[in-house]
């Protein structure tokens, strides 16, 4: 089960100085929009995401078809794939994937101790 690049994705207050930290920790931008509150940094392999109002909890994120760079990988577990599996291990699910379609798609879950984990496919 190929679950792709992870990150956590931070629930922010204040994405201007949740960037502002994360910097003097040597993080630097490597997607997002901050007009938009949000971004994603990255320090070597470490990638965090800043989302100010956007969900209510951190999340635990991982993204099938891209590599640490947000950049495509080639050989990965379609999302519908890994949905499949998940629900043959009795692994309840809040949001799903429509199996009948291609392409970018999402999973939710909540792991033992009520923290979400997101499987989110952008391909």
């Amino acid at each position: 089960m190929k679950l792709g690049a992870f990150s956590v994705s931070l629930n922010v207050k204040d994405i201007h100085r949740s960037k502002a930290f994360y910097e003097n920790l040597g993080f630097k931008t490597l997607g997002g929009d901050i007009n938009q509150n949000w971004l994603i940094m990255k320090n070597e392999q470490s990638v965090i995401g800043l989302f100010q109002g956007m969900f209510e909890k951190n999340v635990l994120t991982f993204n099938p078809g891209w590599d640490h760079n947000a950049e495509d990988v080639d050989d990965f577990t379609d999302i519908r794939e890994l949905q499949k599996g998940l629900k043959k291990k009795g692994v309840t699910l809040i949001e799903e994937a429509d199996e009948s379609t291609q392409g970018p798609a999402h999973i939710t879950m909540l792991d033992p101790d009520g923290n979400p984990v997101l499987i989110d496919q952008h391909r």
